[in-house]
């Protein structure tokens, strides 16, 4: 059976009702809600169980209310999609994690300042002008580009 929105948002209120324990609501394909308890309050976070090359995954999708039940479904669909296609969704996160890590250390902005600390000995006060011209006109839009 699915869940319901109302059933994700008052899930703490049946918790507290039973045992005050953590617990699991289910949806369909492997998605479903972990509720825990903290200490003044519940957390409640979307997870899906996939089983990929015979083995069985576990993925985080994020917390509820921040990612909606619908949300959680779009992101289910799309690692069913990428399960299909014979990709292991929890690597694929790995890999664009790290990609995004490599771009950030190559940045325009980074490769920028590392020139310019190793050339501030001789800088005067024309460049300081051009390192603040940078600061406010060139970084906000290309600092972050490779």
């Amino acid at each position: 059976m699915s869940l319901s929105d109302s059933a994700c948002k008052n899930a703490h209120k049946h918790a507290k009702a039973t045992t005050g324990k953590a617990f699991t609501l289910f949806d369909d394909k492997g998605l479903h809600l972990l509720i825990k308890p903290l200490k003044d309050s519940w957390a409640k976070w979307w997870r899906i169980k996939y089983r990929f090359n015979g083995k069985d995954c576990l993925l985080s999708l994020g917390t509820y209310p921040e990612i909606s039940l619908q949300q959680a479904r779009e992101q289910r669909d799309i690692i069913c999609k990428q399960i299909a296609g014979g990709i292991n969704p929890s690597e694929n996160r790995k890999a664009v994690k790290s990609s995004k890590a490599d771009s950030a250390v190559n940045s325009l902005e980074v490769i920028a300042r590392e020139w310019g600390q190793k050339k501030i000995d001789t800088w005067d006060d024309k460049n300081n002008r051009s390192k603040r011209m940078l600061e406010r006109n060139i970084f906000p839009w290309l600092g972050a580009s490779p």
